[in-house]
């Protein structure tokens, strides 16, 4: 194989590339974010796009659809002082595929730790039961935390849903017996006034 056979080889395949790259199709319910030159260019919408090559790059790839996100179990400590795991869901999703690309260097990360830090907060204002009785609350007060926060890097905070409230086993052992007491005593009073009524 002549030198000048390699050279033709290595320039069609850099055509090939080329012309390959200059072709995009992008996915429904998606949006690719074209720098050109390093500086932001455009917004690509779902459908086929054609771009210059070597000159056009892909940046970023933003998924418009609905994201269902875990946020881990974390320690909260509530007003009376115990020590509850608290985990969840939040749902978002990006409303400014420019601003969810240059406004945050990663906004799921970023959108945890505000769920995280807001769920500690709202907690540790609550005694115990109400945990338990107020999950609205907690859910609709960090929405309007999170959603408020993400604003600026084009997000929009749907819901949050709290998983589990799971207090330490001595608490929930405590919790235990103070249900069965109360199932007792009401099962007495039931039977005394059956007894009453059948006297009657």
């Amino acid at each position: 194989m002549t030198p000048s056979t390699i050279i033709l080889i290595i320039l069609a395949i850099f055509i090939l590339v080329a012309f390959l790259s200059t072709f995009k199709v992008v996915p429904q319910r998606s949006v690719f974010i074209v720098e050109r030159l390093g500086k932001y260019s455009r917004s690509l919408d779902a459908g086929f796009h054609i771009l210059i090559p070597f000159i056009d790059k892909i940046a970023y790839k933003q998924n418009l659809k609905e994201q269902a996100i875990d946020v881990a179990p974390q320690i909260c400590i509530t007003k009376d002082n115990i020590a509850v795991e608290v985990d969840g869901i939040l749902y978002l999703q990006v409303m400014d595929p420019q601003k969810a690309s240059y406004g945050i260097d990663n906004y799921r990360f970023a959108v945890i730790q505000i769920s995280q830090t807001t769920m500690r907060s709202v907690i540790g204002k609550m005694e115990l039961d109400k945990t338990f009785e107020e999950r609205e609350t907690v859910n609709g007060t960090i929405v309007n935390a999170v959603d408020k926060a993400s604003e600026p890097w084009g997000i929009k905070v749907s819901r949050y849903e709290v998983k589990n409230i799971s207090p330490p086993q001595t608490i929930r052992d405590a919790m235990e017996k103070q249900m069965r007491a109360e199932r007792e005593k009401r099962a007495v009073i039931a039977e005394s006034e059956g007894d009453k009524q059948a006297k009657i």
